[in-house]
């Protein structure tokens, strides 16, 4: 693989996924089964398919023949000749499962063990689908609402005792006594791990008292929303103690290991570690290990920091981000510009959200035209191309890296 492609990509039609969102950006009718992440990359799980040849090749098994050329040197080395990065179209008309991701020490042994004890890959109760971390980054197509991160349990407090004062009492105490991450944990633990009679009866005393409110304030509109759609899942308090957020179209936001979170609804670009590891603790008919969960996650108190792109050039901004596997940026070129032009990099993937744009590899000529929701993969080897037209894309890439 020489120069520019453009991607097919898998589809994951999982039930939380929306009907129109994807298909729309695709330029296709409506689906008949809930479309909710579309996948680019290559992931041993749904690795997208490029022109090689004359014939559609799996990216992976391309990348396993030429990680140098598609990589580059320096990131085939650091990630063992592997893509690091999995490139998302998110979709959500329906809630996600609270969940949070390991660390990379985590995966590793928790990938490890579940090889010992002879677990299939793709069996339902399998925690770790590999060994590696997944932080990742999610930013907003259209107003995307999520919970993030433990609130300060300031504002949990009288939350609580809005909605469920008295059945929560138990839980209150935990947090006034100890007020910091201990008590976070030993709080959550305790409404995670009772009994499912309790549990039921605080939920339904919840709902009832936040439909009091929910013309008032979007959590205890959400705690309604979420009771509809799980109604004896004790996540349905989950607005209470974590932080609630609507990110508007553009602004982001970063998500380490350990942090506990949902997506509730929108659709957004989401950018991650090349990782499927996920650990649920409720708001999904899928496997939950709360054990578990609890040993991978971060208590701390946290408020949500939204992520607006920086501009370094006349036609890229760049999301900040901490993780080394992974850069997300904003690219727009108009034909009252000049061609955009790129060089000094590792392998990209580019996805068209609007307009059209022709991308030239400059080395030898070759073109592409892409419009609203084409997706291209730039290998290293390309050592410079531009983009001229009108047009937006997302675009990830490999941090730089020093030879």
């Amino acid at each position: 693989m020489k120069t520019i492609s453009i991607m097919k990509n898998t589809i994951q039609a999982y039930a939380w996924g929306s009907y129109t969102a994807i298909p729309d950006l695709l330029g296709k009718a409506s689906s008949d089964n809930p479309q909710a992440e579309l996948w680019m990359g290559a992931h041993t799980k749904a690795p997208s398919q490029v022109e090689y040849d004359g014939k559609q090749v799996s990216l992976a098994e391309l990348i396993k023949k030429n990680p140098g050329d598609i990589l580059g040197k320096a990131a085939a080395e650091k990630f063992d000749n592997e893509l690091p990065y999995l490139f998302k179209v998110l979709a959500a008309a329906k809630p996600l499962s609270i969940q949070a991701h390991p660390s990379r020490e985590q995966a590793k042994a928790g990938f490890e063990r579940e090889n010992r004890l002879d677990i299939p890959l793709d069996a339902p109760h399998r925690n770790y689908k590999d060994s590696n971390h997944k932080p990742e980054c999610i930013c907003a197509l259209t107003p995307f609402w999520a919970l993030n991160g433990f609130r300060r349990i300031s504002e949990i407090l009288p939350l609580i005792k809005k909605v469920c004062p008295r059945q929560l009492e138990e839980g209150s105490d935990i947090l006034m006594s100890n007020p910091g991450s201990e008590g976070l944990k030993q709080f959550f633990q305790t409404i995670m791990t009772m009994n499912p009679g309790r549990q039921k009866d605080i939920i339904s005393n919840a709902v009832d008292n936040a439909k009091k409110y929910s013309d008032h304030d979007p959590v205890f509109r959400w705690i309604t929303e979420l009771y509809k759609a799980y109604p004896s899942d004790i996540g349905v308090l989950s607005p209470v103690f974590l932080n609630l957020i609507c990110l508007e179209p553009g602004q982001a936001m970063f998500l380490p290991a350990g942090e506990l979170h949902s997506y509730l609804g929108g659709t957004g670009i989401e950018l991650m570690a090349n990782s499927d590891n996920v650990l649920r603790g409720g708001l999904t008919p899928k496997h939950l290990d709360v054990p578990e969960l609890l040993q991978v996650l971060n208590f701390e108190e946290r408020d949500i920091k939204v992520l607006l792109p920086r501009k370094i050039s006349e036609y890229e901004s760049v999301y900040p981000g901490s993780a080394e596997e992974f850069v997300l940026s904003l690219v727009s070129v108009t034909e009252h510009t000049a061609p955009a032009n790129f060089l000094n990099r590792s392998v990209e993937i580019l996805l068209c959200t609007g307009g059209s744009a022709e991308i030239r590899d400059i080395s030898n000529d070759h073109t592409i035209m892409t419009d609203k929701g084409t997706s291209v993969i730039i290998p290293a080897v390309t050592d410079k191309y531009s983009i001229s037209g009108n047009a937006v894309f997302y675009k990830a890439s490999v941090p730089l890296i020093s030879e």
